[in-house]
């Protein structure tokens, strides 16, 4: 009787600890809500995106798009700590910023106290992202709640290939001798997201500050290692081991802006510039056969070198078209002259390129897009 009554009360411990785990994990989901990963389908990404960690979404190029709908009343966004800066949009509602930029903060709130229902979220890469190796784990959606079939994306398509200008470099600062951050660089606010935006497009940004396409910039006059030519057939910036899938993504406007690093200082040697350019563009052709490409002077040299670059880009443009190449295209914007402010480091501000904007909007537009 003793040993029966002992089983029985070792049998009611045992049920008791497995009903206490079980309420503990329940209380666990109900508290963190539904996490979804990365990896779900009916996230949509647009840019260039690394599957090589299991159910995590790397990337470091600005301007990379998250995107998704769902349901609930609030947002969770799960990335590596120190991933960095996005711009966030709820339901196509002004845009703001959310960071990941202390080591220990793996979740942050991307909306709350939303209206029971159906929402949507964007969300922008606004930063270079190649020290700090950002990763995007998921989302954590009220408990109950879940990722919806998304909206379709945009059809018209657009690839930016540039430097510091096209990644927002300094945007945010208004002080002209301010040094580069990342809290003032933001692809958000610059002229290729405002164009696509403009467009009801969607882009794509190859860029990274102080490229160029033969030499970086303030380096050798013979050229540097590691140029944009050198970098531009990888899936992540500065990181050789994963080639990019180019069928992944086919713009139907490819636009570069290559040349302000190259000259940027009065060492360089313009005959290597255009060799190393005219090299590029067949590459790039190569991967879009069909594509119209523009090839792009910048606002920030001075008149000699804006001038050498012009000429450089005018004979490349005409010689391409020459040989049957219809689709290669020119234009410039206009140099800065401070009216506008700058950005830190002298970089274009966002009157800046609020202007480089329309100018290029309305050049797309007459031209046909």
């Amino acid at each position: 009787m003793k040993l029966c009554m002992k089983r029985y009360i070792l049998s009611l411990l045992a049920l008791m600890a497995v009903t206490m785990a079980w309420s503990q994990t329940c209380c666990k989901m109900r508290c963190d809500g539904n996490f979804v990963k990365a990896s779900d389908r009916q996230i949509q990404y647009v840019g260039r995106v690394s599957w090589r960690k299991a159910d995590v979404a790397s990337f470091n190029f600005p301007g990379t798009e998250i995107r998704a709908r769902f349901s609930g009343t609030s947002l969770k966004m799960v990335c590596r700590p120190m991933t960095g800066y996005f711009m966030a949009v709820i339901d196509g509602c002004k845009a703001f910023k959310v960071g990941f930029n202390a080591p220990k903060d793996s979740d942050v709130t991307v909306a709350a106290a939303l209206a029971p229902g159906e929402h949507t979220v964007r969300l922008q890469y606004a930063i270079e992202g190649y020290e700090r190796h950002p990763e995007f784990k998921g989302f954590i959606l009220d408990a109950g709640c879940s990722l919806l079939t998304p909206e379709p994306l945009p059809a018209l398509k657009l690839e930016f290939i540039g430097n510091s200008i096209t990644c927002g470099y300094g945007v945010e600062n208004p002080v002209a001798s301010g040094p580069f951050e990342d809290e003032t660089e933001n692809h958000w606010y610059t002229y290729a997201n405002i164009v696509t935006d403009s467009l009801h497009a969607i882009h794509t940004s190859i860029s990274r500050s102080g490229i160029g396409v033969y030499r970086n910039y303030d380096g050798p006059r013979e050229g540097s290692a590691e140029p944009m030519p050198t970098q531009y057939p990888y899936t992540l910036f500065n990181d050789h081991s994963e080639r990019w899938d180019f069928s992944r993504y086919t713009p139907d406007i490819v636009l570069i802006n290559l040349g302000t690093n190259d000259l940027s200082t009065n060492n360089y040697d313009i005959h290597r510039y255009e060799q190393a350019y005219r090299s590029f563009l067949k590459t790039v052709r190569s991967y879009y056969p069909q594509a119209r490409i523009i090839l792009l002077s910048g606002p920030m040299l001075g008149e000699k070198d804006n001038n050498a670059e012009k000429a450089v880009l005018d004979r490349i443009a005409k010689d391409f078209r020459k040989k049957g190449d219809k689709r290669i295209e020119r234009f410039d914007f206009t140099p800065q002259d401070g009216s506008l402010g700058y950005g830190a480091s002298w970089h274009p501000s966002k009157r800046q390129h609020q202007k480089m904007a329309a100018e290029l909007l309305s050049f797309l537009r007459k031209t046909g897009k």
